[in-house]
């Protein structure tokens, strides 16, 4: 029996271990633990200015796991996750269709451009629209990184390829699995093409030599973020999220998501939900 007790005192030191793993970061010191999954708003450091604020007034610390879109979807149907803050419209539509979603709410917006060598191999400086643009890339064979992860930006990918008419397969058209600016980087080291969100480039542009912004402006590369989270306010920590998201939206939440990276890079990362609202669905 004392041999099963320790075993089993051992397995739960393990696993709590290996939860704790999952945390890319937490922030915040309170003693409610809320799971928040997001990709580049996370990456660039939205999240922890947004929770550091509003633990100001809440008894909370916040573990954010690093998911694109598809996987923060995931994350929360399968009920390993509080709250996201993804742009996959059609999906996070669903998902509250479903009933395993709720509080979907606007938070703001960035833009889609398509970057690629200053030379430009695929011409797509002349692209009337990111499908002609996307189809001129098709057309060269030129060397183009996918994501490949489901994310937001994936799925948005795949959504023009399929306006532009194209099946994109071939050695020009790399997977690389990995999270935006990861992608940027190696697309910039390797001249490639790479369809990167503007809050990434404008962290990342000083650190690039080799790409430079050669399509944008098409209203289908607007990108909207809204939050959503687990349905129902009967616990301490579904009625703490409910705050998190209400304190998003609120003008305290949207002063710092529109005014984000204006110290740090002379403009702000992100739009606020008032002009996103412009172009959410």
């Amino acid at each position: 029996m004392k041999l099963f007790i320790k075993v089993l005192a051992f397995c739960i030191i393990f696993t709590q271990a290996v939860l704790a793993l999952d945390c890319t970061a937490t922030y915040g010191k309170g003693s409610t633990k809320l799971t928040l999954a997001t990709g580049s708003p996370g990456e660039l450091g939205l999240v922890e200015v947004l929770v550091n604020t509003f633990a100001k007034d809440h008894d909370v610390s916040v573990c954010w796991v690093k998911a694109g879109s598809g996987k923060s979807l995931s994350l929360l149907k399968q009920k390993e996750v509080d709250v996201i803050m993804v742009h996959a419209p059609e999906a996070e539509k669903a998902a509250v269709a479903e009933g395993w979603a709720s509080d979907r709410t606007l938070l703001g917006s960035n833009e889609f451009y398509i970057t690629g060598p200053k030379n430009d191999p695929a011409g797509i400086k002349s692209a009337k629209t990111a499908a002609q643009a996307y189809k001129k890339i098709a057309e060269a064979k030129a060397l183009f990184y996918t994501r490949a992860d489901n994310s937001g930006t994936h799925k948005k990918e795949l959504s023009i390829w399929k306006s532009a008419g194209v099946k994109p397969a071939g050695d020009w058209y790399v997977a690389n699995k990995d999270f935006m600016l990861a992608t940027l980087k190696k697309a910039d080291k390797t001249d490639g093409y790479f369809m990167t969100d503007s809050s990434t480039w404008v962290v990342a542009k000083n650190e690039l030599s080799a790409l430079e912004i050669l399509f944008r402006g098409d209203i289908v590369l607007i990108n909207t973020y809204n939050a959503l989270k687990q349905p129902g306010l009967e616990t301490p920590k579904k009625k703490l999220s409910k705050a998190f998201i209400d304190f998003l939206a609120s003008e305290d939440g949207q002063s710092v998501i529109r005014t984000f990276g204006v110290k740090e890079y002379g403009e702000a990362l992100y739009n606020d939900a008032k002009y996103a609202k412009q172009y959410d669905r």
